[in-house]
């Protein structure tokens, strides 16, 4: 009896001391998540749950084991933003960490010793910042890393081939510098690694061949030289091989060809040379193939028709020659075809399109020969043809005229014969249509079976006949480009109902007539060339009047009487103007004679009448900026805080603001939000139901002596895609602004919330057209004080009726971290080398918003595959990809209805994106577009609405 009471004894004392001890992890956890829920800020209340009275394991984001220990932190999207406590790699049971796509900064510290348990951490798609720590290493059971997308500096440290069973390695989208560690390749159960997007240099090492499991290899957009190792054919696991925008020279080693799993290979925008071998074939299962812009030579190897899979096949921009494959696209699943800007001899091939899912044909300058085939002419499947600068020849095939998909089509500088106008045309879906430099005949056809036409250039043929007055319905038409033809007759009234006309050239025809009158009411003609016809009588008086008009040629008609005084007509060269024998007057360079008086009114009597009007109109303004400069004095009020002084930048406020309101809301401390350039708080005023925005700065005293005269600069800013500066309250090195308030939510909270799952295409472009509207503005304007620079959708509010507001930028207050400027998708490569701003970095900002607004997807989103950077993933998706396989799921109810809008706003995200500045649009272009957008199918009315309130 008594050894048996021993035993329960025992086993009592067992039982309370792992008691004990399990409460005394419970509470040690509690305190680790608690201590991160303090470090962060949580705007969306994702943490509410998070409180010492309630069950750790019900807590928002986390999981925990049979035994109540947290086991998982799952906090995606949520908008949080702070520092990353090193406890939290404390947590003893803990194996899964995802705090991806947020917004979380500064350096990424784990604490010395052992992490047991921890297998997955997702970091990526914040602003971390500093260098990966070399405590990594002690993680040693990590199998999932993930810090993409962040603005990590440094090298790779050495430390990180502890982790043997590491599965996958993402580092992609930082600033990491240095070389690819050969060690590597001693981490055998690697599967994925994506370290593009860097600034790694050096060679790819050989060693990463010993890694026979892997399954991904990106090292796209870095430095790296020298020849790519011929031991990566050693890879038999490979699905997706990704080396491109790098600086590898030499051949492609042929063991790359014995990758018999290979899905995808891209190794474009490198400097390989030789030639693509026949053996190839043995890439059965080979998806997309993207070797262009390269110096690769030769033939293209007849292999490539015998492989089965192959969707995507892209050589463009190399020096390759010989003939197309006869056989290619018959035994293939071709989608897109790109063989553009090489030298290319032979026919095009008869079978491209037997997949029967060809959707981009893309061939100009080469020297292909023959006839459009017939086979071709029925790929209805057909929406991008680009066969322009070619020997083709032949007439146009009556079926090619008919293809209902085809939006973009180009067959300029061929050899192309025959008449146009003798078929129905019936491109429904025509945007672009380019016959230039050819040798077509007969009369112009009345209608190209689209409405949907922007640029129509049938120059440089022999046309002849009148101008079709039905070109005035072509609502859409932006350039019109009818030169060096044989067109008789007069420029149809019609022409004016073209509303969007940028463009009008039908220079060196036969036209007669006068200058229709009503080309003087066209809101956005910019170029005019009626040269080398034989046009006669008066220039229409009104015409020098189109604010848009920037170029005018007239010369070699027979034109009399006056230029007018105004517009382009006043900057008109002599070469613009020639050839008209009775003209008269211009400016000093227009080299024409002085008009004789009584011919037209006194051109000194206008000229003393503007000077006259501008005198007035100069000292008008002075009054009234002495009047409001008086009115927005500074108010010295001085209360138990001390002496502020307040100043009201809009005089609809001046009774309505007060210094007591301003310090009551700072110090009732609703604050809204809180950053880097201080704490934003909710007031009212006490006299009238008006609500506004407090925003307490910080380290003012360090701020430049014209810090106040910017920040009156950003009070005179006035336009309703901006957020509105108030006033300003200031006592010695204490200040705050006070802005309207906008009743809304961030556009990063609209798009990652409930309300981004169901916005429709309309209420998207309304957003997009919105921003467009107030970027326009600021860089019309020249305002450098509220230059943006980087575009964040945290800097845009969406008020509630889904009209976008910009947030400004404060002068001196970057948006940067400590090392400098912040690495996110948002940011132009541009700044990243040179930190300095200009305007096409923030239109790349702007194209990759839209991307996020189109996509839905984030700037380095987890479902991006192979492609680290969502404007690499856009790029490839655009060109290669049907519609449905990127789109937003909330707009695929839209896609019927939309589709060609929402192609063209694509397609516009992807120019704002180039690599190159110059290749960007200006916020002009931008709005243009998106305007062209809005008005095609009437999504700009009224009628939009947001789903539900913001």
């Amino acid at each position: 009896m008594a050894d048996k009471g021993a035993q329960t004894c025992f086993l009592l004392v067992v039982f309370l001391f792992f008691r004990f001890s399990a409460a005394e992890i419970g509470g040690r956890e509690v305190e680790i998540l608690l201590s991160l829920k303090a470090s962060v800020i949580d705007r969306l209340g994702s943490l509410s749950s998070w409180n010492s009275s309630s069950d750790i394991c019900k807590w928002h984001g986390i999981s925990c084991s049979n035994a109540s220990h947290v086991i998982g932190i799952e906090l995606s999207g949520k908008n949080l933003s702070g520092s990353l406590p090193p406890s939290l790699f404390r947590l003893p049971f803990i194996q899964t960490i995802k705090l991806p796509n947020n917004n979380f900064s500064g350096p990424i510290r784990i604490p010395r010793g052992q992490i047991p348990a921890l297998e997955t951490l997702d970091l990526s798609s914040n602003i971390l910042s500093g260098e990966i720590p070399s405590t990594i290493g002690s993680v040693t059971e990590l199998k999932s890393l993930d810090l993409g997308g962040n603005a990590l500096r440094g090298v790779i440290p050495g430390s990180i081939t502890n982790l043997k069973n590491l599965r996958f390695l993402t580092l992609a989208g930082n600033e990491i510098s240095g070389v690819i560690l050969p060690e590597l390749g001693q981490m055998k159960n690697l599967e994925w690694i994506y370290l593009g997007y860097n600034n790694l240099s050096g060679r790819i090492p050989a060693e990463i061949g010993n890694l026979s499991g892997l399954n991904h290899l990106d090292l796209v957009y870095n430095n790296l030289s020298g020849e790519i190792p011929s031991s990566l054919g050693h890879l038999s696991n490979l699905h997706y091989l990704f080396l491109y925008q790098n600086k590898l020279s030499g051949l492609i080693p042929l063991s790359i060809y014995s990758l018999r799993k290979l899905i995808s290979l891209d190794l474009s925008d490198n400097l390989l040379s030789g030639e693509i071998s026949e053996s190839i074939i043995q890439l059965q299962n080979l998806e997309v193939l993207q070797l262009f812009s390269n110096n690769l030579s030769g033939p293209i190897p007849r292999a490539i028709s015998s492989l089965p899979r192959l969707q995507v096949l892209a050589l463009w921009s190399n020096r390759i020659s010989g003939e197309i494959p006869e056989n290619l696209g018959y035994k293939n699943n071709l989608t897109v075809v790109d063989l553009s800007t090489n030298y290319l001899t032979g026919k095009i091939p008869a079978g491209l399109c037997s997949s029967g899912r060809l959707f981009k044909l893309i061939l100009f300058s080469n020297s292909l020969e023959g006839r459009i085939s017939e086979h071709l002419s029925s790929c209805r499947s057909l929406q991008r043809i680009r066969l322009q600068d070619n020997l083709l020849t032949g007439e146009l095939p009556d079926e090619f005229t008919k293809l209902p998909l085809v939006y973009y089509l180009d067959l300029s500088g061929n050899d192309l014969s025959g008449r146009i106008d003798d078929r129905r045309w019936r491109m429904n879906s025509l945007q672009m249509l380019n016959l230039a430099r050819n040798r077509f005949v007969g009369s112009l056809p009345e209608s190209f079976g689209s409405r949907k036409l922007e640029t129509l250039d049938l120059s440089e043929n022999r046309f002849s006949g009148r101008i079709p007055a039905s070109f005035g319905g072509f609502t859409e038409l932006m350039q019109l480009k009818l030169s060096k033809n044989q067109l008789t007759g007069a420029i149809p009234e019609e022409i004016a109902t073209c509303k969007k006309l940028v463009s009008l050239d039908v220079n060196r025809n036969e036209l007669s007539g006068g200058i229709p009158t009503a080309l003087s009411e066209m809101p956005v003609l910019g170029e005019l060339d009626l040269s080398e016809n034989r046009f006669s009588g008066q220039i229409p008086p009104d015409l020098g009047k189109v604010e848009s008009l920037v170029l005018v040629n007239i010369s070699y008609n027979h034109l009399r009487d006056g230029l007018p005084l105004t517009g382009a007509f006043l900057a008109v060269n002599s070469s613009e103007v020639a050839g008209n024998d009775g003209l008269c007057g211009g400016g000093s360079g227009s080299g024409l004679p002085s008009c004789k008086a009584g011919k037209r009114p006194v051109r000194w009597f206008l000229l003393s009448a503007a000077a006259v009007s501008l005198l007035l109109l100069l000292v008008l303004s002075a009054f009234v900026a002495l009047r409001r400069r008086k009115e927005l004095q500074l108010k010295k009020v001085e209360n138990e805080d001390g002496v502020w002084n307040l100043q009201v930048f809009d005089k609809r406020m001046l009774n309505f603001i007060s210094v007591d309101d301003v310090l009551t809301t700072v110090k009732e401390g609703n604050a809204i939000s809180k950053g880097r350039n201080g704490v934003l708080y909710k007031g009212q005023s006490s006299v009238k139901e008006f609500p506004f925005a407090v925003k307490e700065l910080s380290e003012i005293s360090s701020r430049s002596s014209n810090f106040w005269t910017e920040i009156v600069g950003l009070g005179n800013l006035r336009h309703p895609n901006i957020v509105k500066l108030l006033g300003i309250c200031k006592s010695g090195n204490e200040g705050f602004l006070v802005y309207e308030y906008i009743d809304g939510r961030s556009l990063s909270e609209v798009l990652r919330g409930v309300f981004g799952r169901e916005l429709g295409w309309e209420n998207r472009w309304k957003i997009a057209f919105g921003v467009a509207k107030g970027l326009r503005f600021l860089h019309r304007g020249s305002f450098p004080a509220a230059f943006q620079g980087i575009l964040l959708p945290e800097r845009i509010i969406i008020d509630g009726k889904g009209e976008p507001h910009l947030k400004l930028v404060l002068p001196g207050f970057p948006i940067s971290d400590s090392k400098g400027f912040v690495s996110s998708g948002y940011v132009a490569p541009e700044i990243v080398e040179s930190k300095e701003v200009t305007d096409k970095s923030e239109i790349y900002s702007f194209g990759v918003l839209l991307i996020e607004l189109l996509t839905g997807k984030c700037t380095v989103d987890p479902e991006l595959g192979a492609h680290v950077s969502v404007v690499e993933w856009a790029r490839y998706c655009y060109s290669e990809c049907h519609l449905d396989t990127w789109i937003e799921p909330a707009m695929k109810g839209d896609v019927s209805g939309h589709q060609n809008e929402i192609v063209k706003t694509m397609s516009l995200a992807i120019q704002c994106t180039a690599v190159d500045p110059t290749a960007r649009p200006s916020t002009a272009d931008v709005l243009k577009t998106l305007e062209s957008v809005g008005r095609s199918d009437g999504c700009w009315v009224s009628r939009m609405k947001f789903p539900v309130p913001i």
